[in-house]
């Protein structure tokens, strides 16, 4: 049995993995914002020393993208400046720390899934900011230090997508989604699923991508919600990006390839459609 320590204990996918973590009877101090500061240095070093954990997990971060447009300066204050917080105190306690990230380390123009070891091109603050903490880690912890990227995710705790089309499903005659962005809808709870498989299978340090199999766009998974809520998927109806300007740019390809997980023997989340099957009753339930 492993003792784990989680920052961002409050947000919708660090509440889920600490959910798994009791579930399975692991030792598990939570740690919102309001109970740790990542960016307070005495703070983090004093939490990680004192509790003593096998393994961190930082879920801790800025996750406002188009704030982040106007604010780089305070998103990388947490991202990039919060995650090396965190590694050092890590490193200093010999713990393994398993950094959570995002597809928007990459550029988004790809025409195949992304491999862990793709060059990283952000284009957006909150991409930059991410990316200043994966590579804290991987400077800090190289034996020690996992980065975990995701994208797309949907939960029961906090607003989302899959939330927002539940809504809209029950309070519009006809819904405009984006048809041009193309990614993989991941719940929370398999992404906890596989950040407690990692820490448990002696798989070597290094880059992971924790989203579901398959693709689709946000115009297909609005589709598939309808059709799963009994409703009529021809309210649906398809637009481009440039229907709904953002500050920052969302990516037009986030599919991410998940071959670190077959190198370690560990199998990947399985397709989005079959998981949303699940996952849609837990959101709608909560």
């Amino acid at each position: 049995m492993n003792r784990w320590l989680v920052t961002g204990a409050g947000g919708m996918l660090g509440q889920d993995l600490v959910t798994c973590l009791e579930r399975d009877g692991e030792k598990v101090l939570a740690l919102t914002r309001a109970d740790l500061d990542i960016t307070d240095r005495a703070a983090v070093t004093a939490a990680i020393l004192g509790c003593g954990p096998d393994i961190v997990v930082n879920c801790a971060a800025w996750t406002a993208v188009d704030a982040a447009e106007a604010h780089e300066d305070g998103a990388l204050e947490v991202n990039g400046g919060g995650a090396r917080l965190v590694a050092q105190a890590c490193a200093a306690s010999s713990t393994r720390l398993i950094q959570m990230s995002t597809d928007y380390v990459f550029a988004g123009d790809a025409r195949r899934p992304y491999a862990e070891h793709d060059r990283c091109v952000p284009r957006t603050a909150y991409g930059r900011t991410k990316l200043a903490g994966e590579r804290a880690v991987a400077e800090l912890l190289p034996g020690s230090g996992y980065i975990v990227r995701t994208a797309w995710l949907y939960g029961a705790h906090g607003p989302n997508f899959v939330r927002t089309m539940i809504g809209l499903e029950r309070n519009r005659a006809v819904v405009d989604v984006v048809d041009d962005q193309r990614g993989q809808p991941t719940w929370t709870m398999d992404v906890a699923g596989q950040v407690i498989a990692l820490a448990r299978s002696g798989a070597p340090a290094g880059v992971y991508h924790a989203t579901s199999s398959g693709q689709t766009t946000w115009f297909g998974l609005a589709s598939e919600i309808f059709r799963l809520l009994g409703a009529d998927t021809a309210r649906v109806r398809p637009v481009t990006s440039g229907a709904y300007p953002r500050p920052a740019p969302r990516p037009a390809y986030s599919v991410l390839g998940h071959g670190a997980w077959a190198r370690a023997g560990i199998k990947p989340i399985p397709g989005w459609r079959p998981r949303l099957h699940h996952g849609l009753r837990a959101v709608a339930a909560a």
